[in-house]
């Protein structure tokens, strides 16, 4: 585990302060950059899921499948994402320190916001956005950090055996975010009452669905690949898949369980796998359901998908995510002005 704490006081870069029951720092470099003591980064390992592909149909069966030409679309799509953003990287003296502090802890000072996007015979549309600071800390004597540009809220948290310190904050931070889209998500839902949709409607999580498996008609839409989930017969096979086509349904779990389904955007031809997702629902889900969610994402997602001479992440980065994310970022704000006024909050 990296040490929780740096060795030496803050240097003539950087800005410290008092508050009440604490002093801080902020670190001269870029927050991009990372920070002037190197922490470790996470060995994300292999994958050890457990994979059951007869959900849907038998192994020896699997083909690519097309939506039943009858699909309907259903009557409002809601799309959630969140967004984060380091502002600083902090050090926050030890609380015993009379003099000049001799040790630190890291923290961060960070912005974070969710949103839905409802699509629907309206047009696109923003339906919730939720914008929030936080410093993430593992000092049990931290308190908020009040600025020209805004409050940055103490979220503590405790060190992790066997974690490097940058991985815990940055855990924290998605832990809040991942709130953060669940309340968002579960407001744009109550306000689909005058939407006239009945409960057709579909929400797209932008990543796994950990955490928010629990809300109906919801699905996980995963963007990029780390690991090879099916057998080596089956995941030939995903790359075989024509644009609107999908994988059968498989089960699969790591920490958690879901239904899960490959799925090809619409895309010109190119790598194997290019405009391949992934798509998952909960495993407590009736067979059924799972087959009536997986048929309803082809004919629901292609729609959405981005062309590459708009987006550098086409087709994967659908449209409304893709705006979603735009007003988010914008609504964070000023990177340069927040960077600032920590500055001045220290001094």
């Amino acid at each position: 585990m990296s040490a929780p704490h740096s060795p030496t006081a803050p240097s003539p870069g950087r800005s410290t302060a008092g508050a009440a029951g604490m002093r801080f720092t902020v670190d001269g470099w870029n927050p991009s950059y990372g920070t002037s003591l190197e922490l470790e980064d996470a060995d994300l390992g292999a994958s050890t899921a457990r994979i059951d592909v007869d959900v849907e149909r038998p192994a020896d069966d699997w083909a690519p499948l097309d939506p039943p030409a009858d699909q309907a679309r259903p009557g409002a799509v809601l799309f959630v994402d969140g967004v984060r953003r380091v502002e600083a990287r902090v050090w926050i003296d030890d609380v015993s320190a009379a003099g000049p502090a001799t040790e630190a802890s890291a923290a961060i000072c960070a912005s974070y916001a969710g949103g839905v996007v409802c699509c629907c015979k309206e047009g696109a549309h923003l339906l919730a956005v939720d914008a929030r600071r936080g410093l993430f800390t593992i000092a049990a004597h931290a308190v908020d950090v009040t600025t020209f540009a805004g409050t940055y809220t103490a979220c503590h948290t405790a060190p992790s055996e066997g974690m490097p310190l940058s991985v815990t904050l940055s855990s924290a931070l998605q832990q809040r975010l991942a709130g953060v889209e669940l309340e968002v998500a579960v407001t744009a839902r109550a306000q689909l009452a005058g939407h006239g949709v009945d409960g057709e409607d579909l929400l797209v999580i932008d990543g796994p669905l950990r955490g928010r498996q629990h809300l109906p008609r919801a699905i996980g839409f995963i963007k990029s690949h780390r690991a090879a989930y099916l057998p080596a017969e089956l995941h030939a096979m995903v790359g075989a898949l024509g644009p609107g086509q999908r994988t059968p349904v498989f089960l699969m779990g790591t920490s958690w369980d879901r239904h899960a389904w490959y799925l090809r955007l619409p895309c010109r031809p190119g790598a194997p796998w290019a405009g391949i997702v992934r798509v998952e629902c909960s495993a407590d889900l009736p067979a059924a359901d799972v087959v009536a969610l997986a048929n309803l994402s082809p004919v629901t997602l292609c729609r959405y998908a981005s062309d590459e001479y708009k987006d550098a992440r086409a087709p994967q980065n659908l449209y409304p995510i893709a705006g979603l994310e735009r007003e988010l970022r914008r609504r964070l704000g000023d990177p340069r002005l927040l960077y600032r006024a920590l500055r001045v909050a220290a001094a």
